[in-house]
């Protein structure tokens, strides 16, 4: 099969097979991942994702975006598979610059751009800003990561496979500039955790 047929058939890997109940699913999944920071939650709706998109991922975007709210991907896969998939099942379009996008949707936490790159919102509408959507390698309860703020009772502990000082530096200016700022869902295949910009990280 040459390049062209496989981009032209990419898009017909299947979407939700209950558009309206999965979706549901999905919303309540993203929903308590970012009200109750650093707990992990299933995406329970099966999707075969594109690559490029882990499980999870696809179904948050599948959840949530639409023709209202610009997608970033990286550029390699932005005429790929994974942007052919997204364009059709959700008619969002592709944002080529950060600012522009509602959600982006990086490979890792070493890609996290600079934090004024990204869409913040406003005084008057904090909630126009991006969400940022993370693959990583590892994503469990317990570790040297401590979180507080609402939604946690106490302290949560995590242990997140790619987390560095810049992970540390970049979620300290986004809790620091609150209420302006973005939200972090990390996923590992079909788990997720909401990183909220509520959320004070200590390592």
């Amino acid at each position: 099969m040459n390049t062209a047929t496989e981009l032209d058939l990419a898009h017909m890997l299947p979407g939700f097979a209950d558009p309206v109940h999965d979706a549901q699913r999905g919303f309540r999944c993203v929903l308590d991942a970012l009200s109750r920071p650093g707990r992990l939650f299933d995406m329970t709706v099966d999707v075969t994702p594109p690559p490029g998109l882990a499980p999870a991922q696809c179904a948050a975007l599948l959840t949530l975006a639409d023709c209202d709210t610009p997608v970033w991907l990286e550029p390699g896969l932005r005429d790929a598979a994974a942007g052919h998939y997204l364009r059709f099942h959700c008619g969002c379009p592709l944002a080529a610059d950060f600012a522009d996008a509602h959600f982006v949707v990086l490979a890792g936490l070493g890609a996290l751009p600079q934090r004024s790159a990204l869409k913040l919102g406003d005084p008057c509408y904090p909630d126009r800003s991006a969400t940022v959507l993370v693959e990583v390698p590892e994503l469990e309860h317990g570790g040297p990561i401590r979180l507080r703020g609402p939604g946690i009772a106490d302290v949560q502990a995590i242990s997140v496979g790619g987390w560095t000082a810049r992970t540390t530096a970049f979620l300290h200016e986004n809790r620091a500039a609150f209420p302006l700022g973005v939200d972090l869902l990390l996923s590992c295949g079909g788990r997720l955790m909401g990183l909220p910009r509520t959320t004070i990280v200590e390592v």
